[in-house]
């Protein structure tokens, strides 16, 4: 059985508006960017989070030559 949820149509330009509840409980504001997926045959829409290129975390990054890496995994690298 599939999940129930709010039903909305797409517009002449194919665009859709994700509900303010739902906005409001998975902390998406306007202009926060958002990733559009294709899941086996789902489109799947999530909060974008740009985190550590080795293990995802999205706390304590810094950018470096074009590369995300978080403070943990960058002292882990100083050890080599």
């Amino acid at each position: 059985m599939k999940a129930t949820g709010i039903v909305r149509n797409l517009d002449n330009l194919g665009r859709v508006v994700i509900p303010k509840e739902m906005r409001k409980v998975l902390g998406i504001n306007e202009g926060d960017p958002v990733e559009i997926a294709k899941v086996n045959n789902d489109i799947v829409i999530s909060k974008f989070s740009r985190g550590c290129i080795f293990c995802g975390s999205d706390k304590d990054v810094v950018e470096f030559n074009g590369a995300v890496v978080c403070d943990g995994c960058r002292k882990a690298l100083g050890q080599y």
